[in-house]
């Protein structure tokens, strides 16, 4: 099979992910990845220019429910985009600063393909993948809500990505 949804703890090679998906078949003509990261500062609630150092993040999942739901938006992207593959591979566990969180990569024909329905994936991940995220921050911890930005990005998908 060429799609790959993956929750795992182990850390994943840029390269590899890129090779599988160039190489799946001769069809590939774009090749769109996204690479999620840990960042080492978390913005306080309602105030933007209060930044707090980050000792780790931790994600959870639901295990069996995150993968079906992956899946489910996997197949959603393939029937509104002409995609070759997809990959989607999202880390859980204690992440340090800098650590790669989420993979995603989209391969089609053509790159406008590809681009849109990378982005998409990304939405839907952001706000409806059940992933729970706990800051630890300046030794203080503090579950992250999603956010509205987010929430506004998916909305512009239309109802199927809210399923």
């Amino acid at each position: 099979m060429s799609d790959l949804v993956c929750v795992q703890a182990d850390d994943f090679s840029l390269a590899d992910e890129y090779q599988r998906l160039r190489n799946i078949n001769a069809q590939v003509g774009a090749v769109v990845t996204f690479c999620g990261l840990v960042r080492d500062f978390e913005s306080s609630a309602g105030e933007p220019k209060s930044k707090k150092l980050v000792n780790y993040l931790t994600l959870q999942h639901y295990p069996g429910m995150t993968e079906t739901l992956l899946d489910d938006i996997v197949m959603q992207a393939k029937a509104r985009w002409d995609l070759v593959a997809v990959t989607v591979i999202h880390r859980i566990g204690n992440l340090a600063p800098n650590d790669q969180i989420v993979f995603v990569g989209v391969a089609s024909e053509h790159r406008k393909e590809a681009f849109e329905a990378a982005q998409f994936l990304m939405d839907y991940l952001k706000t409806k993948a059940t992933f729970w995220k706990k800051l630890t921050a300046e030794g203080a911890e503090q579950w992250l809500d999603a956010k509205s930005s987010d929430s506004d990005a998916a909305a512009k998908w239309g109802e199927d990505s809210h399923d």
